[in-house]
């Protein structure tokens, strides 16, 4: 285990990271990690340690520090890239609690899963399909017990430069990301032994709390991207963010030995000593480009560089190391580095199928709260249910006896007399025919009462 830092980043308004190509009107769906390197990289320049630290990773064959890429998190939780060779999750993973609260979750759409989740995927465990739902403003996998709001969304801000001169002005549209209340960002700064923890510790921390002020990403000269407050948490990689799947593989070597893959949480740039095997794994590929920020050149193209994403599985015999890349122009007058170092993680042989059905892990608390709140919802429902049936057929009986009393004349109704013939009233009652009535048989049981129907 290599000592790490956990970096949580609480931001302060709102974030910009464009994408790939360039586009005003859209972000990145996460602060990669090239860019948080560069962020760093810069930092350290005005702290006077730019050589210092380009020694100790960029123009190094072994990096002292490696970074994962900034990814969401909300309040406790947080999210990452799920591995790609589990995801979507197989069907021998899924439990169902019951049918009747069933319903179609859209894994694929999830772009990030909280790391409880994930680990216990790794761990070969299944997971109850009923809890999970997936966000459509920030694509996170939440739980449906847990009433939340997105942890982050895009949207888009108008601006207006105005000619003091002659008052000329002219609006201009810029997307951005905004942070709900309790989110941000987080990001595992791994150091490749105590030594380097030891030199770059209390330097990682300056750095940061140098950008917290400036601003990370786009449009800092406007107060983008500042952080309000920072959460540092120093541990080892990777017991930091899972510690079940560590103590269950507390043997390195093994793990490695018997890994399906190394899952990725950075971007990846493979170096030559690198054995990747490019015909198995589970891996996509982006390009990635911007601008130069340097005293000479500033704001030129970088070269245009294809480079693994983060959330892919490679197959290889040992852990990934990467590279860094010159993607200076010519002509520039110095090296402009981005970073492919690879931060990952082996994934254990998963077997699903070792986990009979009847035997399956007992439900955790969370689970048998959601499930008995769930069924105290049903009968709730349907005693509601029940019981205004009751009532609306009570009124409507009770109804039908007022208007079957108000039908019956109390007593016989003569229209007045204004004809000076005589009136042909109807012969006495004796001497009137009965009407014939059907002969019924009597009905067993109590006599039946006014008002129901027999």
């Amino acid at each position: 285990m290599n000592p790490a830092f956990l970096i949580k980043l609480h931001p302060a308004g709102p974030w910009r990271f464009g994408p790939g190509e360039g586009g005003r009107d859209s972000v990145d769906h996460l602060y990669r990690s090239d860019r948080l390197f560069s962020a760093i990289t810069l930092a350290f320049e005005r702290l006077g340690l730019l050589e210092a630290w380009l020694d100790a990773t960029a123009r190094s064959s072994s990096p002292q520090v490696v970074f994962s890429s900034l990814f969401p998190f909300q309040g406790d939780t947080l999210f990452a890239p799920p591995p790609a060779s589990v995801w979507p999750p197989p069907a021998a993973a899924l439990r169902v609690s019951s049918p009747v609260f069933t319903t179609k979750v859209r894994w694929s759409a999830a772009r990030f899963a909280p790391l409880p989740l994930i680990e216990t995927l790794l761990l070969s465990q299944r997971i109850l399909a009923d809890q999970w739902l997936t966000d459509a403003a920030s694509a996170c996998l939440l739980r449906r017990d847990r009433p939340q709001s997105s942890p982050f969304r895009a949207a888009t801000r108008t601006h207006a430069a105005i000619d003091r001169a002659n008052h000329h002005h002219e609006a201009h549209s810029l997307a951005c990301v905004e942070f709900e209340t309790g989110s941000g960002l987080w990001a595992i700064a791994s150091f490749a032994d105590a030594s380097a923890a030891t030199e770059w510790g209390d330097r990682m921390h300056a750095a940061f709390r140098l950008l917290a002020d400036s601003g990370f990403g786009g449009r800092r000269s406007s107060g983008w991207g500042q952080v309000a407050k920072i959460e540092i948490t120093g541990g080892n990689w990777p017991n930091l963010l899972f510690p079940k799947l560590s103590k269950a593989n507390h043997n390195g070597a093994h793990q490695e030995a018997n890994a399906s893959g190394h899952w990725l949480l950075s971007l990846f740039t493979p170096s030559e000593t690198d054995e990747i095997d490019w015909s198995q794994g589970n891996y996509s590929v982006t390009t990635r480009g911007g601008y130069i920020e340097s005293a000479t050149g500033h704001g030129q193209d970088k070269k245009l560089l294809r480079m693994i994403a983060e959330g892919s599985v490679v197959a290889s015999t040992n852990a990934p190391e990467g590279a860094a890349v010159n993607v200076a122009p010519e002509g520039l007058g110095h090296p402009v580095y981005r970073s492919g170092f690879a931060l990952s993680l082996p994934l254990p042989a998963l077997d699903f199928s070792a986990i009979p059905e009847e035997t399956a892990p007992a439900e955790t608390e969370l689970e048998q709260a959601l499930l008995a709140a769930m069924r105290t919802a049903a009968e709730e429902d349907v005693a509601s249910i029940a019981e205004e049936s009751a009532q609306r057929q009570a009124a409507e009986f009770e109804k039908a006896e007022q208007e079957i009393a108000e039908s019956e004349p109390t007593a016989p109704i003569q229209a007045p007399v204004t004809s000076t013939e005589p009136l042909l009233l109807p012969p006495p009652a004796e001497e009137r025919p009965e009407p014939s009535v059907p002969q019924q048989e009597p009905l067993a049981g109590k006599e039946d009462e006014p008002g129901h129907e027999l």
